[in-house]
């Protein structure tokens, strides 16, 4: 039992940890990579959240194309794009209207949360999401990104 106990002992003993100064290079390296990779990631992040929202209203630009060739006319502003969900009591008439809408019960959001924007007349429409500051105009990630019917 004893010769156990002097075993761990020594063991024990000659375990040594990292000096203050070690840890310090550590650290300070593991700063510098924070430094460098930080702001591409972030960037990355924003560029792929810019894409989807533009996947996503290229998607409802299609989805509006087959309304028009369905009902005559886009919806209007008033209709709104809650009409690609259910049709709408209000405005011209659908008679084309697709049974099941156009829209799985609700409709896409942004990347960034957010509802789009939409304005038609009922022969052309403009579908808009403020960016990442949700907040009109802007420039790089904090632009409006804007699709219409000729996209």
């Amino acid at each position: 039992m004893k010769n156990n106990q002097s075993t761990v002992q020594k063991i024990l003993k000659s375990q040594t940890g990292f000096s203050l100064i070690e840890l310090m290079i550590v650290i300070g390296i593991l700063g510098l990579l924070i430094g460098l990779v930080g702001p591409k990631l972030i960037a990355s992040f924003d560029r792929a959240k810019v894409g989807t929202t533009q996947v996503q209203m290229k998607q409802l630009v299609s989805t509006m194309k087959s309304y028009r060739l369905d009902c005559g006319n886009y919806p209007t502003t008033d209709q709104g794009l809650e009409s690609l969900i259910k049709k709408s009591s209000t405005g011209a008439d659908c008679k084309n209207y697709a049974p099941g809408g156009y829209v799985d019960k609700k409709l896409p959001k942004d990347a960034w949360d957010q509802d789009f924007l939409y304005n038609s007349d009922g022969n052309t429409f403009e579908i808009k999401s403020l960016g990442a500051d949700k907040k009109e105009g802007g420039v790089d990630f904090n632009a409006d990104i804007i699709v219409g019917d000729q996209d």
